[in-house]
């Protein structure tokens, strides 16, 4: 266990495995059974979820770091544009194999916000700058809010016709803004307590989670949506994942060195820009798709790419920050 947990795969990663395994072997029990019990503790819970990310905001700490103007455009640049101009790259491919649903997958995934603490764990592992790192995991959280609706209701309607903006924009205000802003309005009465307690409060937003993944993995499975999508299409998707992570990582290291960055923020930019939010990205799952069958698919390629970058930036960040050492010490 304690050589899984140097690569980032840990206790969550493994009863996200366990939550799937479950609803293959029985997706009933989520589906039909539990259907009416998971749907209202998932609903409320993406709020609690929100609630608990306002109330540990702390706007102070967040104007710190915000002199760095070009780290910050380059790293919210690669979140918010670089992720989601290669997935509209391979949109033809994808339409090509039949299976937009699929790419639309891929798609989310490229317009969810960074990280928050692995961004600022990797950063700080490879020797950057971490007061820069909290400001831009936590701004690209914020502005993720908003645009990762904004990016997904541009394609939403060609592969769901039932797909209502005014809904969904309703979904966000009142089970994502309002609570935010709740939380962040509660900050100085309870932040130093949701600090304290960071550790029991990162547990219910991972349970929420996992409770989210299974009930969107039983209803895929029972409605057999995974037969439509081949083993070899799955492989490829998960190669894909591992590319894509390789070709932002170079793409902003290229940048940082074009503009002349030394180490420390080049660090920062690759850590924070490289990053997807499975948190952000299972939770607003509720928000965008609702209950529907397919929700499974979306949450596919976040939940591989999650996978894959605990484990390749825990390497790499691994490797810069001893590299950077080096040279120090010489």
């Amino acid at each position: 266990m304690k050589f899984l947990a140097k690569y980032g795969v840990d206790g969550f990663i493994l009863s996200l495995i366990g939550a799937i395994i479950l609803a293959y072997v029985y997706p009933q029990l989520g589906a039909v059974t539990l259907d009416k019990a998971l749907g209202f503790a998932t609903t409320y819970g993406v709020s609690i979820t929100f609630f608990l990310y306002g109330l540990k905001l702390d706007t102070k700490q967040l104007l710190v770091g915000i002199s760095n103007w070009k780290l910050h455009t380059l790293i919210q640049s690669s979140t918010f544009i670089f992720f989601p101009v290669l997935a509209l790259l391979v949109k033809p491919w994808f339409d090509s194999m039949g299976q937009p649903v699929l790419w639309l997958a891929i798609f989310y995934l490229g317009a969810l916000p960074s990280t928050v603490s692995s961004s600022v764990v990797m950063v700080s592992l490879s020797g950057g700058n971490v007061v820069s790192a909290i400001f831009n995991a936590t701004l690209s959280s914020l502005l993720g809010i908003v645009l990762t609706p904004l990016w997904m209701s541009l394609f939403m309607g060609q592969v769901n016709s039932n797909f209502d903006l005014t809904d969904v924009l309703m979904k966000l205000v009142l089970q994502v803004i309002v609570p935010v802003i709740i939380g962040m309005s509660l900050n100085k009465f309870g932040g130093a307590w949701a600090q304290k307690n960071k550790v029991a409060l990162k547990m219910v937003d991972q349970t929420v989670i996992i409770l989210i993944v299974y009930q969107s993995f039983c209803d895929s499975f029972d409605h057999h949506i995974f037969a439509t999508l081949p083993i070899s299409n799955i492989i490829w998707l998960s190669v894909g994942m591992i590319v894509l992570f390789q070709v932002v990582y170079q793409l902003i290291k290229w940048c940082a060195h074009r503009l002349g960055f030394n180490e420390a923020d080049t660090s920062t930019a690759i850590f924070c820009g490289s990053k997807k939010s499975l948190v952000h990205g299972t939770v607003m799952s509720k928000v965008l798709f609702g209950a529907g069958a397919e929700v499974g698919i979306y949450l596919l390629p976040i939940m591989i790419y999650h996978a894959g970058q605990l484990i390749g930036a825990s390497y790499l960040a691994r490797k810069r920050g001893e590299k950077l050492a080096q040279q120090s010490n010489h």
